[in-house]
């Protein structure tokens, strides 16, 4: 997880908590607390949910980036290779054939 995630997941865990404990240590009836401390607990769930989805669909959208990226490096090292490859073969085939010029001299001089 970043620093960013875990900042949001612990200003939500704070606020929770603090809320959770001025609801309990205010002066109201019992019936009315468990009801405001459930509101709270809903609405600190939704709050939850919501970063949740946001933190999946930034990490959907960075790992779509990031494959996109790979796969853009992955053709150009591709095409590199294919290029130098070709220049090794190229440079092959002139030393086979200088090899070759070089064969038949020695065997007409023999």
């Amino acid at each position: 997880m970043s620093n960013s995630s875990n900042t949001v997941v612990g200003l939500l865990a704070g606020t929770v908590i603090g809320a959770t404990l001025g609801i309990l240590f205010a002066p109201d009836k019992g019936a009315k607390t468990r009801q405001r401390i459930s509101d709270e607990a809903l609405a600190a769930k939704d709050k939850i949910v919501d970063t949740a989805s946001d933190l999946t669909d930034k990490v959907s959208s960075s790992v779509a980036g990031q494959k996109e990226s790979l796969d853009t490096q992955l053709e150009n090292v591709v095409s590199n290779v294919s290029h130098k490859a070709e220049d090794v073969i190229s440079t092959l085939e002139k030393k086979l054939k200088e090899l070759k010029e070089q064969n038949k001299k020695l065997q007409k001089s023999a």
